[in-house]
This record gives structure tokens, C-alpha cells and sequence, in this order.
């Protein structure tokens, strides 16, 4: 029998903002349920129609909350509208990351699946290229406004990655409290929300041949043994550097964004301005 309940909440992304990590934390609290895969229903899978995404919450107590995380929403243009059309009232969650930084975490994710090959300069310098997600998905205000026209601003918490890596716990209860559950702290889940670009993965050949299995090789994950055969083969990847001069390009590209983007969430981001080494 299909699932009659829906989401209460739904973290709307933002894509490389550490959203998994908060994903996580609220995965492992008790009152909660949220599917492990982004069910992406509001972005890429609409046409499934609705019976598909209630499919996801099949796994939930009666006593649960539910949500879900999908963090290709918040720059998704049919996104607001498809869930202020389904779930008028959810609480959202908003993550968001010095959009420079944003920008060349996605890249390096493409570019370790093989999905870009090219050096950051021919997706990242603002002209039109075959990837122009690595730069719009950063146009935080652009993407708020349009959430905006269909939610209350209350409906809406905006977190800073830089606020989460700080103070995680406190984040956690700020998250918590929005979306009206019990507050729940893991520190098995890990107080330091990272960037995965610094993991080890096996070569891009090796993890193209064994997709077919990830999911059948899941239940394995954290084995010992497991662990110990994969990392004898997975390596760190050598990514392409963000040049200096390229980073201030981004920095420009973003200005007038990131001021409208402080005008509308009320915070200072004038470190955001400001053209610093990349983070980790």
C-alpha cells in the first residue's frame, strides 16, 4: 500500500554546501525519517508522478517526522512551484557556501566521475560553456527570490557552511527547532561537515566498472576488511588547481549577487568578497 504521507521538511540544497552532512545528523535522530537517496522529485523526476515520491517515505514509523534532502532544488527553476504545489506549508533548509568555493567543489566532482576533463578555467572564467551549473547554482539571491514568490520567508531557515563548520551542535538545534523536532546531536555522524574532494576513491575506470554493484556493495561500507581491500587501490585525486587570477574573476562574478544575498538574509558576507586562499 503506498505511503499517504508526505515530507514536513525538505533541505532544498545547496549543491557542494555540505547538505549531506546535516542530512545525516538528522537521519540519525530517532523522530525522524529521511530516505538515504536525494529522491530529486521536484527537480528531475516530476513527471513520475507523486505515487513515486511517496514511494521514499514507505520505510517511516508512524511516529516520524518526515523529510526528505534533493540539493539540486534550490537552483532548479520549476522547483519552488512543483513543491509549494505539493507541500505548501514545509519547513525549508537552505545551506549555502562561499559560492567560489561551491563552484569548484562541483567541478572537481565532475571531474573525478570523468563527467568534465578540461581544466577549471574552460567552465569556471564566466563564459558560456557546457557546464553552466558550476556557476549559476552559486546565484544564491537569484534562486532565494524565486523561492521566495512561494514561500513565507519564515518557512525558509538560511544556514552559512561557515556557521555549521563552527559551531555544528548549535547548527543542528537551529535546524531542530525550525522544523519543530526534537533536537538530536550525533557525533557519530562527525562534527565537521567536510568536503569530500580531499577522500581517497579507486581509479575512474575501476569505479565505472563496478557501478552496476555500488548499490549491492553498500551494506559493505565501513567492513574492516572491505576497507582495508579498497584502500590498497583508492587514491587521492590530483585535481586541476583554481588559478588565482580565475578565482578573482569568480569573486567579481558573484559581488553583486552575494550583496543582494545580504540585503535579503539580513548577514555580512563581505568575507565572501574577498579573495583568499581555497578552503579545504
Amino acid at each position: 500500500m503506498t505511503n499517504d504521507r508526505l515530507p514536513h521538511f525538505v533541505i532544498i540544497g545547496a549543491v557542494k554546501g555540505a547538505t549531506t552532512w546535516i542530512h545525516n545528523q538528522l537521519q540519525d535522530n530517532p523522530a525522524i525519517y529521511l530516505p538515504a537517496p536525494e529522491p530529486h522529485f521536484f527537480s528531475q523526476d516530476h513527471a513520475r508522478g507523486l505515487d513515486h515520491y511517496r514511494r521514499f517515505f514507505d520505510g517511516a514509523r508512524p511516529d516520524q517526522m518526515l523529510g526528505e534532502k534533493s540539493a539540486d532544488y534550490l537552483a532548479h527553476p520549476d522547483a519552488p512551484a512543483r513543491l509549494a504545489a505539493v507541500l505548501p506549508r514545509a519547513r525549508l533548509v537552505v545551506q549555502l557556501r562561499n559560492p567560489v568555493d561551491r563552484a569548484y567543489s562541483d567541478y572537481k566532482m565532475l571531474f573525478r566521475r570523468g563527467t568534465v576533463t578540461k581544466g577549471p578555467e574552460h567552465y569556471l572564467d564566466g563564459r558560456p560553456s557546457d557546464q553552466p551549473r558550476f556557476l549559476e547554482d552559486g546565484l544564491y539571491a537569484r534562486h532565494l527570490r524565486r523561492w521566495l514568490t512561494h514561500f513565507d520567508a519564515e518557512q525558509i531557515k538560511v544556514l552559512l557552511f561557515e556557521d555549521v563548520k563552527a559551531a555544528p551542535e548549535a547548527s543542528v538545534a537551529i535546524v531542530s527547532d525550525h522544523i519543530g523536532a526534537p533536537c538530536h546531536y550525533s557525533t557519530q555522524v562527525g562534527a565537521d561537515p567536510r568536503n569530500d574532494s580531499s577522500e581517497r576513491f579507486l581509479p575512474l575506470p575501476v569505479r565505472t566498472a563496478l557501478a552496476p554493484l555500488k548499490e549491492a556493495v553498500r551494506p559493505l561500507r565501513g567492513n574492516a576488511m572491505f576497507e582495508k581491500v579498497r584502500g590498497m587501490f583508492a587514491r587521492q585525486i590530483a585535481y586541476p588547481p583554481l588559478p588565482a587570477m580565475l578565482r578573482q574573476r569568480m569573486v567579481d562574478y558573484y559581488a553583486r549577487d552575494i550583496a543582494d544575498l545580504e540585503e535579503l538574509i539580513g548577514r555580512d558576507l563581505s568575507h565572501w568578497r574577498q579573495d583568499r586562499k581555497l578552503a579545504a
